[in-house]
């Protein structure tokens, strides 16, 4: 019977769910645990023994991703007709069929995003922001309205919650109002206002709800610890009193709490349903029994409140492998350095570079290890947020810098002055020494004009005589050696960004109190969804893991030194302190500072000078022939490893190359763009080409 085969393969919770076809059914599923298969094996198996008819699905996920997996896993179980959206496509949908019918006039016009009716409402209130502090703003009013708060309530919801926005709550408060008021007038329709809307619709025409009603009998909703007041209200219209839902959610999965989202939703689900079936999925198919045993460490330390959610101790059901590796470096660069290194290791061995990822807290923390891995040749992709040196501040601040080179804004000609001089650059751009609070778009930015303010102390502690040219010039270069390649390289990523992704090997690196738990998580509850966060990076990995964090920010921090993150406490195990051979490390520093012109000794600033080690304009020898067989072979080389050219060497290293034409390994080494990693990648090689 094609019903029965429908079971086949699944294990016996997977199968319990599966069989579990009349709701109310809650399902707490762990990472890894193969929930997509055991629900839409549910829906299939619904739909194959008529318990159902597919059209009168609705399967509802929180990603149009998730909702193309779905849909695409059920037609192949033999379950077309099955509607899977995401809560906004459904509402949008069911609004669009019924506003001519029981409204009427023109249907409003969805905005997709809020920031330019948040300036037009913040200019009627007479107070002038910035793109940063508008898209502050912006999240405040999604927020407010996701947890349904009104303007006038908002200030004291953002006491409840423990909020601290960037600009101040009352004028938050009066934008808010203003907007909503514009918003109105102008017939205009934000993502919020159409789930509230067509709840609306369907709670006023009876007609209507009993259309969706009759149309939708069947509810099944994924993810539902990430689920907010809003789309939990729109949900309980869609079901009119009816119980046929199943919920599938991991309260240690819940990493979404600033946005409005709240898994008690999850939690109190069988109070609000006492004869609901609940089936637990803890086998894990994702991770080997190191990794989980890591992730069942982390969470099992859980405190206060998120000590009493249900247990979901993960049981790993894949073989041995390498237990995650713990270390300690004296400073970032180290760090992102070594991760590189061991990234580049793992390609080696035969691990696709599409198949392991270096994930974050912060997205500022990307520019040191997208320099890190261009400068080993490794290619990388950064997902969920712009390139560094794409980022809107950041341009903005390469160009003020820029500007003030040009200028002759730094007089000194001590690290003192470089630090000083690029820092009342940046506070121009609203750099401040001290970090805004609460989290949002300025923390966001703030710590990318850190990162560069970072980056000068870093050159000055390299060389002292350093100026901002050579600054500006050691940004050039970065900002145009970091462009990756469209799709396979290395994942840099957020925490938050990785959640639904998992990579055979995880590298999770920055793990130092301040940042993991970030240092604006003051409450318990955002203590608890830190580790949470954490958890989730853990749970990420399929193999290979390793966590790691620095003493110090930057190469010869002073000061006290940072400590690992609370979370480790009791779970490192063994603790390795991988430390670049000094040579090396010189070598790189030394890299950052003006050097003289090999032919007529004048300092080199532009990034192509810098490569070749000479003046453009000065005279000097090319082997010619040299420089063509090093063309067509780095041409193969990058074709065999299918990675962009300049990942293997650029064309000013290779013109380096050919003019100096290197007799030893020692040689080769002095060239700019010849790093360790490209040494040992690539050294025999060229160096062959050289002797022929």
């Amino acid at each position: 019977m094609l019903a029965e085969s429908v079971l086949e393969g699944l294990d016996p919770d997977q199968r319990a769910v599966a069989e579990a076809v009349r709701g109310p059914v809650c399902v707490l599923a762990g990472a890894g645990t193969g929930k997509t298969r055991a629900i839409t094996h549910r829906i299939a198996y619904a739909t194959l023994t008529g318990v159902v008819a597919p059209q009168r699905v609705l399967a509802v996920t929180f990603t149009t991703r998730a909702a193309g997996e779905l849909r695409s896993r059920l037609r192949t179980l033999g379950a077309p007709g099955v509607q899977a959206r995401t809560f906004h496509a459904a509402a949008l949908r069911q609004l669009s069929y019924f506003w001519p019918r029981v409204v009427g006039g023109d249907q409003p016009k969805i905005i997709d995003s809020k920031v330019g009716l948040v300036a037009d409402a913040a200019r009627a209130c007479r107070l002038s922001y910035g793109r940063t502090e508008l898209r502050d703003v912006a999240s405040e009013i999604e927020w407010a309205k996701a947890t349904q708060q009104r303007p006038e309530d908002y200030p004291a919801a953002v006491v409840r919650a423990a909020r601290k926005p960037s600009v101040e709550v009352v004028d938050v408060a009066r934008v808010y109002a203003m907007y909503e008021q514009l918003r109105r007038e102008r017939n205009l329709l934000d993502f919020e206002g159409m789930l509230e809307l067509t709840a609306a619709v369907l709670s006023e025409h009876r007609e209507a709800a009993q259309q969706v009603r009759d149309q939708y009998r069947y509810f099944v909703v994924d993810e539902f610890q990430d689920v907010n007041p809003l789309q939990k209200m729109l949900l309980d219209v869609w079901l009119g009193g009816r119980d046929d839902l199943c919920v599938v959610g991991d309260p240690n999965q819940t990493i979404y709490s600033f946005t409005g989202a709240s898994a008690s939703h999850l939690l109190d689900f069988t109070r609000e349903h006492p004869d609901a079936t609940v089936v637990r999925l803890v086998r894990d198919y994702r991770s080997t029994p190191q990794v989980v045993r890591l992730a069942n460490g982390v969470i099992a330390a859980a405190r206060g409140e998120a000590a009493a959610r249900p247990a979901l101790e993960l049981v790993a059901q894949r073989p041995d492998g390498p237990e995650p590796l713990f270390s300690e470096y004296d400073d970032e660069v180290a760090e992102a350095d070594e991760t590189a290194r061991r990234a580049r290791k793992l390609i080696e061995a035969g691990v696709p570079a599409r198949e392991i990822a270096i994930l974050f807290r912060i997205n500022a923390h990307s520019q040191t290890y997208e320099a890190a891995l261009a400068a080993a040749g490794v290619p990388y992709v950064l997902r969920g947020a712009e390139r560094f040196f794409e980022r809107p501040e950041v341009r903005e601040a390469v160009v003020r810098l820029r500007g003030a080179a040009r200028a002759g804004a730094d007089a000194e000609t001590d690290g003192t002055g470089l630090i000083h001089t690029v820092r009342h650059v940046l506070s121009g751009a609203g750099f401040s020494d001290r970090p805004p609070e609460g989290a949002g778009a300025a923390r966001a930015r703030w710590e990318s004009l850190a990162a560069l303010a970072q980056l000068a102390e870093d050159m000055a502690a390299a060389d002292p005589r350093a100026g901002l040219p050579e600054f500006v010039a050691e940004l050039e270069e970065r900002a145009a050696a970091q462009h990756a390649p469209p799709l396979e390289g290395v994942t840099l990523a957020s925490l938050h960004a990785a959640k639904g992704l998992e990579w055979d090997a995880v590298f999770l690196v920055g793990l130092v109190e301040g940042t993991v738990p970030i240092i604006y998580a003051e409450t318990p509850a955002q203590i608890e969804e830190e580790r949470r966060l954490l958890y989730v990076g853990v749970t990420r990995a399929r193999v290979h893991l390793a966590l790691s964090w620095a003493r110090s920010r930057s190469p010869g921090g002073g000061g006290r030194p940072r400590r690992p993150s609370r979370f480790l406490e009791g779970l490192t195990g063994r603790t390795t302190t991988p430390t670049p051979a000094p040579a090396d490390r010189t070598r790189r520093r030394a890299a950052r500072g003006p050097q003289p012109c090999r032919v007529c000794g004048r300092p080199l600033t532009a990034a192509v000078e810098r490569k070749l080690g000479r003046c453009t304009g000065c005279p000097v020898e090319l082997n010619e022939e040299l420089l063509l067989a090093l063309t067509e072979w780095r041409a193969e080389t990058s074709a065999r490893q299918r990675v962009p050219a300049y990942v293997v060497f650029t064309d000013a290293t290779l013109q380096a190359i050919a003019e100096r034409v290197p007799e030893s390994m020692e040689d080769l080494a002095r060239i700019p763009g010849v790093g360790r990693a490209k040494l040992d990648r690539y050294g025999r090689s060229v160096l062959a080409l050289c002797g022929a």
